[in-house]
């Protein structure tokens, strides 16, 4: 069983009423519910079966279905940012920018690579299109 669910100062209801408000999705208490399990860490990078883990320790808990809406959703208006790994699984990043990854197919861990080691890639866009950003996922696994 999931750990209960804790409140930290920056996932409270009111911040994430105020970040559902600045990104222009309607506030509702499923949406606030599922934010507040997203956002409480601050960066973390999770699957849509991990909130649903999680959210199974709240007084209401949502349907698997409304974690996957609110997911989907999240992402759309740019709360979330959405990573496919290889093996079908799709993972959320609470950082939303363009960043690179780690991700240890030993442990089934994303992590984010340190700012410090950006990728240097001097790829030349198509005639007529600009690079928006490079992601890149580095694979691990055991020696």
């Amino acid at each position: 069983m999931p750990a209960r669910f804790t409140e930290k100062p920056y996932s409270n209801a009111r911040f994430v009423r105020d970040k559902l408000a600045t990104a222009g999705v309607r506030s509702t208490r499923q949406r606030v519910d599922v934010g507040q399990l997203i956002f409480r860490a601050g960066g973390r990078h999770f699957t849509a079966e991990t909130i649903y883990n999680e959210a199974r320790t709240l007084p209401r808990p949502p349907s698997r279905a409304t974690i996957y809406n609110t997911l989907e959703q999240f992402v759309r208006f740019g709360l979330l940012r959405e990573i496919a790994m290889y093996d079908s699984t799709l993972w959320y990043d609470t950082t939303v920018g363009p960043h690179c990854h780690f991700y240890n197919q030993d442990t089934k861990e994303l992590s984010d690579i340190p700012i410090a080691y950006p990728a240097q890639l001097a790829i030349p866009a198509p005639d007529g299109t600009q690079i928006e950003a490079i992601d890149i996922i580095v694979r691990l696994k055991a020696k």
